[in-house]
Order: C-alpha cells, then sequence, then structure tokens
C-alpha cells in the first residue's frame, strides 16, 4: 500500500504541471526549454548516482550493464512504436492532434521505467532509497505535466482537460510500482539488473527526448545550466536523505 500511494503521488504531481495556466494563458518556450533542462539533471542524477549506485552494491557490474542497456532498448523501442501510429485526440485534426498526442503517448511510455524504479527502490529494503525516487520522479513530474499541457492549452483545451491528460502520462507509474516491488522483493537477484533497467532507460529518454527539447528552446547555455542545476539539486537531495 506504501509503494501504490508513493507512486499514486508521484502521478499527481504531474497534473500540477497543468495549474499554471490557470492564472496564465501560455508559458513562454524558454521555460518549457529550462524545466526539460532541470528535468533532465535529476532523471541523470538519479539514473547514475542513485539507480545504478545501488545496483553495483547489489549485484555484478555486467548484470547491472546489461539491466542499462535492456531499458535503453525497451524505450528506444517503444518510441518508435509510438511515432508510427495515426492517432486523433477528440475531433481534433490528425495535423492538429500530432503534437499532443506525441507528447502524451512519449510521456507514457517513459513513465513504465519510472514506475518500475519507485517498486524496485522499495523492494532494496531501504525506506530512504525508495522515498527518494518516488520524491525524485514527483518533482520532475511537475515540469512534464506543463510540457504536456502545452500544445493542448495552445489549441484551446481546458485546463482541468490538460491536468487529467498529464495524469494520464503518468498512470504506469502507480499500475507497475506494486507488481515491480513484488516481484524485485521475492526474486532478490532481479534487483541490480532491474534498477540497472530503470536508469538506463531513464537516461536514454533524457538524451533522445528532453534535451533536444530543451536545445529547441532556449540556448545551449540555459540548457547547460537547468541540466547543472536540476543535476546538483537532486544530488543535494540525495545527501539530506542520508543515501
Amino acid at each position: 500500500m506504501e509503494v501504490f500511494v508513493a507512486a499514486l503521488i508521484s502521478d499527481i504531481a504531474t497534473g500540477v504541471g497543468a495549474l499554471p495556466f490557470l492564472f496564465i494563458y501560455r508559458v513562454g518556450p524558454r521555460w518549457n526549454g529550462l524545466a526539460a533542462a532541470a528535468a533532465s539533471g535529476m532523471m541523470l542524477s538519479a539514473s547514475v548516482f542513485a539507480l545504478a549506485d545501488k545496483a553495483l552494491h547489489r549485484g555484478r557490474a555486467v548484470d547491472v550493464i546489461l539491466g542499462m542497456l535492456a531499458g535503453a532498448l525497451f524505450f528506444a523501442w517503444t518510441a518508435k512504436v509510438v511515432e508510427k501510429q495515426h492517432w486523433h485526440l477528440g475531433d481534433w485534426s490528425e495535423s492538429d492532434s500530432r503534437k499532443s498526442i506525441l507528447v502524451i503517448a512519449t510521456m507514457f511510455v517513459h513513465s513504465v521505467p519510472e514506475g518500475i524504479a519507485i517498486g524496485v527502490g522499495y523492494a532494496t529494503g531501504e525506506y530512504k532509497f525508495g522515498l527518494l525516487l518516488a520524491a525524485a520522479i514527483a518533482v520532475h513530474n511537475i515540469p512534464e505535466g506543463t510540457a504536456v499541457s502545452l500544445p493542448l492549452r495552445a489549441r484551446g483545451a481546458s485546463v482541468w482537460s490538460c491536468f487529467w491528460y498529464a495524469v494520464l502520462t503518468s498512470l504506469p507509474q502507480p499500475l507497475l510500482a506494486v507488481p515491480a516491488f513484488l516481484l524485485t522483493s521475492v526474486f532478490q537477484p532481479l534487483v541490480a539488473p532491474s534498477l540497472g533497467f530503470a536508469g538506463g532507460a531513464m537516461i536514454f529518454l533524457v538524451m533522445s527526448e528532453l534535451l533536444p527539447e530543451s536545445l529547441q528552446s532556449c540556448s545551449r547555455t540555459d540548457t547547460a545550466w537547468g541540466v547543472t542545476l536540476g543535476l546538483v539539486g537532486m544530488l543535494g537531495f540525495t545527501a539530506i536523505l542520508g543515501l
């Protein structure tokens, strides 16, 4: 139940990213780029200094490496499948729907390894580690919710529609966190490669989606500062929790 609640809060945090549109109609592209950069730094920090580091203390390096490569391959494959679809959003045309659907689908897919990461984090038996991963993912879900809401709001969607679409993109987190927790709790040898899998998927996501998005919206200097501050901030959060 604790794992489910933590993952559910992380899911709902994505919807928080839509709430600024109650007061402003649109967010400038530079802010969106900075948010993507900061989320990238946080996810890189969590992937390398939390997931991979903990995995190396619980299994062989080769298992961790193979797990990370499997996670990257999983995200690359699912993202390619999503791009080939021709879906419509409501009564919008395919061209109007494409940007929103691509963002929603991409965020939905990359929430899968995040849900697994939360469950595996708690399965290690370290409460603080599971809490760190859940909190880190919840915090970085907020700017993701803003990114999901931007194209929707620009085409006239209501704020509450943006909120629920944002929550939908992170639905895999509460749905997969508990199964991942139960599976790795029973089969402890899976903990190390599972942590590597989640880390590899998130690293690939950062490099293939978030950083290019940031560089399109703001300068390289802005992106560099956003990544740096996000990474350093996550390291500080890790230190506060004593991990």
